[in-house]
């Protein structure tokens, strides 16, 4: 049978390859669950065995399921009802069904509320093989962060009331903060929420550009406190859907057909109020987008690897002068760096998700009670460590991954040529879907300035200290000196930039520096994935040949002291075009 999991050697091998087991003892807390319930694991292999099982069942129902309705469903969309209702394409009512009754729409969400209570690494797994199945399912099976967000946040009565639905699949849910004229900048946000006469909260104004926006259950930004213009007077509010909340419209998309992106219009609807007020950007929608970005990083490789896989297989069947069109070296270069680029972006996306599942089960080990308290002091100091990795990390990932997506997905067209062009293959979906990575969830120059910081100030630095610091087999240590050379290298070109007057020039030149540290960072993940695979070994070898120049020139690039962009702006973009 047909199965995502199964056919996918890098996956298989980065499941094995974690430390999946400390992962286990750290979200089932000591596995004290299986005491109350039947289906929780007892131990580290129970639980394991348990994941991979998961993993299977979403790769079996992605592959003979899902992915043969894709077309279909990029073709035929959402429907918006003359009542304001909107309605599936068949392919994505099937998928949520089929999925509610697999148990896997409560992914992380605890046992108690109906989830099967996983690490956010295999849910990150899972959310590729549905990506690659359909980019456009993702955007519905990828909005768990909504449940996340209220069993983190909310009181435990919304919790009872909502969760379980939500688990269930029955009720899916939808982040509802962007608006016609605010998009990148929340602080803008102009929605209200306020309280009537007998205390209600209410919501109203209008939503734009909203992922499932017709769900049932919507997590609403929206300023409660109308004498505050910043972040600082926004709350995050639960509304359900009913009938004074209205699809206005349908947006017409580029990609991801079978997403519904909706234009909502509150009329003074009624709302609850999530955690506490005045928090809902700076905590709530900072910790719900930064759970999206992992979830859009893992979109990205999803689209890049089914990309990756049609042109594979059309150049090893493809003929042209009589031989096999991969046996053309610069075919064989496309097809070699969309492969490795695909496996940098999952690299990168299952290491970050990897460091943030170890930071939330810090600090869920530290409120257990047997814990002692140097344990704690332990617990503490790696959770603020983890943090500040993972606000580096997570940008980075998104970043990443997202433009991957387009990179492979625009190669993976070249090497069908004509074909590729044509829609008797899906390169063209895929490219068409991949576009929208590098956008939502924050356009990738607005996740370079999310991770230059970490950068700058040295968390880079650490972590890639944290990972080369041991003892390398004889095998990999040449690739580690150049590694070292690297981080010589960005450590000089941070100084340099540090140097300069303001922080125009470090903006001017993020992007690179933040390149840098991402290359460096994956090459080191290769290294380490290498001591237990002569294939990544391989890998390595060829990521350090194709970035190790690339860092020499970004370098060059920074040191040139060149502002032309930024100082002669005017002359080189020249004049604002008018219409005649």
């Amino acid at each position: 049978m047909a199965n995502f999991y199964t056919d996918n050697e890098d996956i298989k091998f980065l499941f094995k390859h974690f430390d999946m087991k400390r992962l286990a003892k750290l979200q089932e807390e000591d596995f004290r669950f299986a005491k109350e319930f039947d289906f929780a694991p007892v131990d580290e292999a129970d639980a394991l065995d348990n994941y991979e099982r998961i993993l299977k069942t979403v790769g079996q129902l992605m592959a003979e399921e899902i992915a043969p309705s894709a077309e279909e469903t990029d073709k035929v969309g959402n429907t918006l009802n003359d009542d304001g209702s909107v309605t599936y394409a068949p392919g994505i009512a099937n998928a949520i069904k089929r999925l509610g009754q697999a148990d896997m729409m409560g992914f992380t969400l605890p046992y108690r509320f109906g989830g099967i209570n996983c690490p956010q690494l295999v849910y990150t797994m899972s959310n590729d093989m549905v990506s690659r199945a359909d980019a456009s399912l993702m955007n519905v099976y990828g909005l768990q962060g909504i449940a996340e967000t209220v069993n983190h946040f909310a009181s435990e009565e919304i919790k009872r009331d909502y969760l379980p639905d939500m688990a269930s699949g029955k009720h899916t849910g939808a982040m509802v903060l962007t608006e016609p004229d605010a998009g990148s900048d929340l602080q803008a946000v102009k929605v209200v929420a306020y309280q009537d006469e007998d205390g209600q909260w209410r919501v109203h104004g209008v939503k734009r550009f909203i992922t499932n926006g017709c769900g049932e259950i919507l997590l609403v930004l929206a300023r409660s406190e109308p004498e505050i213009s910043d972040g600082r007077g926004l709350s995050l509010l639960l509304v359900e859907r009913g009938p004074t909340v209205k699809i206005r419209r349908l947006e017409n998309k580029l990609g991801i057909h079978g997403s519904p992106t909706c234009e909502i219009y509150f009329d003074h609807t009624p709302a609850k109020l999530i955690g506490e007020r005045q928090r809902g950007l700076i905590t709530y929608v900072m910790s719900l987008m930064n759970g999206a970005r992992i979830g859009i990083a893992a979109q990205g490789v999803g689209i890049g690897e089914a990309a990756f896989r049609v042109a594979r297989a059309y150049a090893n069947s493809r003929k042209q002068f009589d031989t096999a069109i991969e046996n053309f070296p610069a075919v064989r270069e496309l097809l070699v760096n969309m492969s490795v680029d695909v496996q940098a972006a999952r690299t990168l996306n299952y290491y970050a998700t990897f460091c943030v599942d170890l930071e939330i089960g810090s600090l869920k080990r530290i409120e257990l009670p047997h814990v002692s308290d140097d344990e704690k002091k332990t617990l503490r100091k790696d959770a603020r460590s983890l943090g500040r990795y993972n606000k580096m990390l997570t940008p980075m990932a998104k970043y990443y991954g997202s433009e991957m997506s387009m990179r492979v997905s625009n190669d993976s067209m070249a090497v069908l040529g004509g074909s590729g062009y044509m829609r008797d293959y899906p390169v063209e979906r895929h490219l068409r879907d991949s576009r929208i990575t590098t956008i939502y969830e924050g356009t990738s120059q607005l996740q370079v300035v999310a991770a230059i910081a970490g950068v700058v100030s040295g968390t880079a630095a650490n972590v890639l200290e944290e990972l080369l610091n041991r003892t390398w087999p004889d095998t990999v240590a040449p690739l580690i000196v150049q590694i070292r050379e690297g981080v010589a290298i960005m450590n000089e070109c941070i100084e340099f930039v540090k140097s300069q007057p303001g922080t125009a020039y470090r903006d001017l030149y993020a992007r690179k520096l933040v390149d840098i540290a991402l290359y460096l960072i994956v090459g080191t993940l290769f290294c380490d994935q290498a001591t237990a695979s002569d294939v990544k070994l391989a890998v390595a070898r060829y990521w350090l040949t194709w970035r190790m120049p690339e860092i020499r020139s970004n370098r060059e690039r920074i040191f040139s002291r060149n502002q032309s962009a930024v100082d002669d702006f005017a002359i080189l973009a020249g004049p604002v075009p008018v219409s005649e």
